[in-house]
C-alpha cells in the first residue's frame, strides 16, 4: 500500500476536553487507512503582528506552525462556533499561516471542515465563515458531504466514542470523501490511496 496522506488536524477550540477534541478523536477512528491524522496545535501562537516580521524578528512558534502546515498533505479543521463565527485562536492561526505575504503555508492544501455545537445548528456559521477564508487562501475545500453536528454534547464520549449510529455513518462517509478529495489534489487521482 502507498504511504498514507499526512493530515494536519486543527481544532478551533482550545479546551482540553472540549467537543472539538472529542469530535476529532471520533474522526480519527472513522478515517480510512489512507489517512494519517495528527494534531497541529494553535493555542500557543502569539497574536499575529506584522511589525515583528517587518523588523526581521523571528517568532519561533509561528515558524514551527508554518513548517507543520507545509509538511502536511492536507488540513482538517474541527471547530465549534463562537458568536456565529470561528474562535479567535483559529482566526489567529489562519493569519499566522498566511504570512509573510506571498508565502502562505496554506496555499494549495486540500481541506475539509467539520463543525459542531451543543445546539441544533451544528456550527453552521463558523463552518461557512471558515470556508470564506479558505477560498481566499487558495485551499480547495471539500464541498460534499457537509458536516455540521448539532447536539454534539450528547453524541460523543470523553475519548471520542460515538453514541449514535447515524453520526458514526456521517463521520465515516465524510472521512472517505475527504480521503478521495486529498488524493485528487495531491496525486491527481480520485482513487489515489482510497481505502
Amino acid at each position: 500500500m502507498a504511504q498514507p496522506f499526512d493530515i494536519a488536524v486543527i481544532l478551533g477550540s482550545l479546551r482540553a476536553e472540549g467537543l472539538s477534541r472529542r469530535t476529532a478523536q471520533a474522526l480519527a477512528r472513522a478515517a480510512p487507512a489512507s489517512l494519517t491524522l495528527h494534531p497541529l496545535a494553535i493555542g500557543d501562537l502569539p497574536l499575529y503582528n506584522p511589525d515583528f516580521e517587518e523588523a526581521g524578528r523571528s517568532v519561533p512558534a509561528w515558524e514551527a506552525f508554518r513548517a507543520g502546515l507545509r509538511a502536511a498533505d492536507g488540513v482538517l479543521f474541527v471547530t465549534p462556533e463562537y458568536n456565529r463565527s470561528v474562535p479567535a485562536a483559529l482566526k489567529n492561526a489562519i493569519d499566522v499561516g498566511s504570512r509573510p505575504y506571498g508565502r502562505s503555508a496554506w496555499a494549495g492544501k486540500p481541506s475539509g471542515i467539520v463543525s459542531m455545537s451543543p445546539g441544533a445548528m451544528g456550527g453552521f456559521g463558523a463552518n461557512h465563515h471558515l470556508r470564506q477564508s479558505l477560498v481566499f487562501l487558495d485551499m480547495p475545500v471539500l464541498q460534499q458531504p457537509e458536516a455540521y453536528i448539532g447536539g454534539a454534547g450528547e453524541l460523543f464520549g470523553p475519548r471520542g466514542e460515538v453514541h449514535d449510529e447515524a453520526i458514526a455513518a456521517l463521520l465515516s462517509g465524510f472521512m472517505e470523501a475527504f480521503a478521495r478529495w486529498v488524493g485528487l489534489h495531491v496525486d491527481g487521482s480520485a482513487d489515489a490511496k482510497a481505502a
